[in-house]
C-alpha cells in the first residue's frame, strides 16, 4: 500500500492518482469521460507518458513494429522518459495538467483515491461504511497484541472522555455534530477543553476551514471567522489561504499558525493569529530575517520561544536549518549549531524536554524514512545524536507526538510501503523507549499526516488523535489513555540510569567527553609509566643521584608524551573542521544535486513536447510538399488545356473569313449575316 507523504517527495500520490482519474486513466468516473480529447495531440501524448511512467516504470516494451503512428507516437512519450522518477513523473503530470486546465481539481468527484498495485484507481473494500462521501471501517475499539477487544456497534455513544474505562489502548469516539472534511497534515492544537482542527489535504486539495471540537460533550462546531483585523474596511471575513503541513500552536488566548504548504506560496514563512475571543485571523508583524517558505517541518515551544526545523521548500527541497522566534519581540533568530545536524528531511517529529533540550525523531527524504534520534542542547547550541535504547521505532515519517511528564509518545507515519501501526513512548530521562500498543489493519492509526494532542480529564492525561491518510481519508477521532503503573514505566525504573537532565546532559556533551577520557587515560598511563619505573627501579639504584637521574629522565619522557598528545589534540580538532566543512559542502552539493535534477527533467519534458511538435511539424511539410506537386500539375493542365481552346478558336475564324471570299452559299451568307 504505497503511502502519501507531502513532504518527502511522496506529495503527489493522492493529488495524482485524482488528476489521472480526472483525465480519464486508470479506471476513471464516469464524469471524466473524453476529458482526454480536449487536450492537444502533444499534451495528451505526454501525459499518457508520464502516466506509465508514474504507475509502471521506465519503458522496456519493444518499440510497436506495425505502422500505427498513434501506439508508435504513445511509445515514443513512454521511452522519451528514460529513467525518471515515479514521484518525479507523478509531480509532472499534476503540472502540467494544472498548466493546461487550471480549475481541473473543482470539477473532481468526491470519491477515494485508493492506488492499488499496478496504478489502477481500486474501489473501497466492501467491509467499510461510507460516511461524508469516504470510506472508514465498521469497528470503535481496535484489538492490541496484548488484549483483543469486543468491537462495538457502530451506534454505541461513548459518553466523553469519561466513557474510556481502557489503557494504554486506543478506543474510536462516536461525535455529534457535523464532522469535518475528512483529511491530514492539518493543524490541531487543545486550548481548554477545545480541540481546534485547522486546514490539512483532501483529495489533492488544501483547505482552510477551522473546526473544534467540545472535549467535554464530543461535538463538532465549526468556527465562524469574523471580518479580517487587518482589513477594517472589509465588512466580509478574509480566511487564509488553503494550506497543507503547517504547525498550529497554542499561545495565551491565540491560535499561531506558522509555514504550511499553499498553492501560491510566499518567499518567507508568514506568521499568523487566530484570536479565541473576537475570532478573528490577524498577520503578526514579525522582525529579523525570517524563514524561507516551507512545509512539513516542526514547530516546538519552549519557554516564550518557537523553536523550527527543518521541512521542505516551495521547490521541493529539503531542509535542516533551525530558526527560533522570540514570542515576546516576536523576532526570528537564524541559529548556526555546532555539532552535527540532523540530516534534511520534513513530516518528523519533535519534542523538548525540562525547557533545555529539542528532540527530533524520524522523518524522511525524498528517497528513504529515518528513524535516527538528535537532540539540540538549547543552552548551548550543540546537536549530539545519543544511543537510543529499548524497543527502537522502526523508520518512519508523517507520525505525530506529544509528550506526558517525561514520556514522548509517537503514533502513526509510514514507510513508503505501508502505515504504521505500533504506538511508542520515549522515556525522554533515559533515552529508552517502549512499545504501547499495537493496531491491527489499515485503520487511521496506522496513517500519515494525522494530528496527535494531549488533554485531561479528572486529572488523567488523554491523547487526542485525529484524521490521517493511509490509502483512505480519514475523519474519525481515537483516543489512548497513557497508564500511570504500566510495564512501560517499570521497564524504565528497573534500569540503573542517571538523573533526566545529567542523561540528556552527558549525551549532548558526548563528545567532550570522549575528549576529556582519552587525555584522561594518556595522563593515567603517564602516572603508570612513572609509578612502575619508579618502582622498579627503585629496587636497584639505591643511590640518590641514580634516583634523580631517573626522574629527569621520566619528567622528559612526560614532556615529550603531553606534546605529543597536544599535537594529536590539535590535529584532532582540525579534522574535526575538516569533517564539518566537508558535510556542510556534502549538504550544500546534495541541495544543488536536487535543484538540478528538477530542472534537468523539466528541460527534458520541454525538449519531449518540442520533439512531439517537430514531429508534427515534419508531417505537416510532408503533406505541404505533395499538395504543391499536385497543384503545379494541376495549373500545367490547365495552361495546356487553354491553349488547345485559344488554337481551336483561332482555326474556326481563320475557315470561315476564306469561305466567305471563295463564295458560300446563300443560305450560308444570310446565316452569317444574320449572325
Amino acid at each position: 500500500m504505497p503511502m502519501a507523504r507531502a513532504s518527502s517527495g511522496l506529495a503527489y500520490p493522492e493529488r495524482f492518482y485524482a488528476a489521472a482519474s480526472y483525465v480519464g486513466f486508470g479506471g476513471s468516473p464516469k464524469s471524466s469521460k473524453g476529458v482526454i480529447s480536449k487536450f492537444q495531440n502533444d499534451v495528451a501524448l505526454l501525459l499518457y507518458g508520464l502516466y506509465q511512467q508514474a504507475t509502471v516504470g521506465p519503458c522496456n516494451v519493444p518499440k510497436p513494429r506495425a505502422w500505427n503512428p498513434l501506439e508508435q507516437s504513445k511509445w515514443t512519450s513512454w521511452h522519451g522518459l528514460g529513467n525518471m522518477a515515479s514521484t518525479e513523473a507523478m509531480r509532472l503530470f499534476v503540472k502540467i495538467l494544472e498548466e493546461e486546465e487550471p480549475g481541473w481539481y473543482s470539477r473532481v468527484p468526491e470519491f477515494v483515491v485508493e492506488p492499488g498495485v499496478d496504478g489502477e484507481i481500486n474501489n473501497p473494500k466492501s467491509d467499510s461504511v461510507t460516511q461524508n462521501g469516504n470510506y472508514f471501517p465498521e469497528t470503535k475499539i481496535i484489538s492490541t497484541e496484548n488484549e483483543s477487544m469486543e468491537t462495538q456497534d457502530k451506534d454505541v455513544v461513548l459518553e466523553g472522555l469519561g466513557s474510556v474505562g481502557v489503557y494504554d489502548q486506543w478506543v474510536q469516539l462516536s461525535i455529534s455534530g457535523q464532522r469535518p472534511k475528512a483529511r491530514y497534515e492539518h493543524g490541531a492544537a487543545v486550548v481548554q477543553d477545545n480541540m481546534y482542527i485547522f486546514g490539512g489535504n483532501h483529495n489533492g486539495r488544501y483547505l482552510n476551514d477551522l473546526q473544534v471540537l467540545d472535549l467535554r460533550n464530543l461535538t463538532w462546531l465549526r468556527v465562524e471567522v469574523k471580518a479580517h483585523t487587518d482589513s477594517l474596511e472589509s465588512l466580509s471575513p478574509v480566511p487564509l489561504a488553503p494550506c497543507a503541513g503547517h504547525s498550529l500552536i497554542p499561545w495565551e488566548n491565540k491560535l499561531i499558525f506558522i509555514a504550511g504548504h499553499t498553492k501560491d506560496p510566499s518567499e518567507t514563512v508568514t506568521v499568523k493569529a487566530f484570536d479565541l475571543q473576537t475570532c478573528t485571523w490577524s498577520t503578526l508583524k514579525t522582525y529579523g530575517k525570517p524563514p524561507v517558505s516551507r512545509g512539513g517541518q516542526s514547530v516546538t515551544v519552549a519557554g516564550s520561544t518557537l523553536v523550527m526545523f527543518g521541512g521542505e521548500d516551495a521547490n521541493r527541497a529539503l531542509l535542516n536549518d533551525l530558526h527560533i522566534l522570540d514570542l515576546e519581540t516576536m523576532t526570528w533568530d537564524d541559529i548556526d549549531a555546532i555539532g552535527v545536524p540532523p540530516c534534511p528531511r520534513s513530516d518528523h517529529a519533535a519534542a523538548v524536554h525540562a525547557e533545555r533540550y529539542l528532540l527530533i525523531f524520524g522523518g524522511g527524504s525524498h528517497a528513504t524514512c529515518f528513524n535516527d534520534l538528535h537532540v539540540l542542547d538549547l543552552q548551548n547550541m550543540e546537536w549530539s545524536k545519543p544511543m537510543q535504547q529499548g524497543d527502537i521505532p522502526s523508520p518512519r515519517a508523517g507520525h505525530a507526538g506529544v509528550t506526558v511528564g517525561e514520556n514522548w509518545f509517537i503514533a502513526g507515519g509510514g514507510n513508503n510501503k505501508s502505515g504504521v501501526s505500533e504506538t511508542v513512548a520515549l522515556n525522554m530521562s533515559t533515552l529508552v523507549w517502549s512499545v504501547v500498543t499495537t493496531v491491527q489493519g489499515r485503520v487511521p492509526l496506522a496513517s500519515e499526516g494525522l494530528s496527535l494532542v494531549v488533554s485531561s480529564y479528572n486529572g488523567e492525561d488523554i491523547l487526542v488523535s485525529f484524521g490521517g491518510y493511509n490509502g483512505q481519508y480519514s475523519n474519525e477521532v481515537y483516543v489512548l489513555k497513557p497508564s500511570h503503573k504500566s510495564t512501560l514505566q517499570s521497564k524504565m525504573t528497573e534500569m540503573a540510569v542517571p538523573d533526566s537532565v545529567t542523561a540528556l546532559h552527558n549525551t549532548t556533551n558526548a563528545t567532550r567527553d570522549v575528549e576529556s577520557e582519552f587525555e584522561a587515560g594518556q595522563e593515567g598511563k603517564i602516572r603508570e609509566i612513572v609509578v612502575d619505573n619508579v618502582d622498579s627501579e627503585s629496587l636497584n639504584v639505591k643511590s640518590e643521584e641514580n634516583k634523580e637521574r631517573l626522574l629527569t629522565a621520566l619528567k622528559a619522557e612526560k614532556e615529550e608524551l603531553e606534546a605529543s598528545l597536544t599535537k594529536e589534540q590539535l590535529m584532532s580538532l582540525k579534522l574535526k573542521q575538516e569533517l564539518a566543512e566537508a558535510e556542510t559542502r556534502n549538504t550544500d552539493l546534495t541541495k544543488e544535486l536536487q535543484s538540478i535534477r528538477g530542472q534537468l527533467a523539466a528541460e527534458q519534458s520541454r525538449c519531449f513536447k518540442l520533439e512531439v511538435d517537430v514531429a508534427e511539424l515534419r508531417q505537416k511539410l510532408q503533406t505541404m510538399e505533395t499538395l504543391q506537386k499536385e497543384l503545379e500539375l494541376l495549373q500545367r493542365q490547365k495552361a495546356a488545356s487553354e491553349q488547345a481552346a485559344l488554337d481551336a478558336k483561332q482555326k474556326q475564324s481563320s475557315s470561315g473569313v476564306w469561305g466567305w471570299l471563295a463564295g458560300a452559299p446563300a443560305s450560308q451568307k444570310a446565316d452569317e449575316a444574320s449572325e
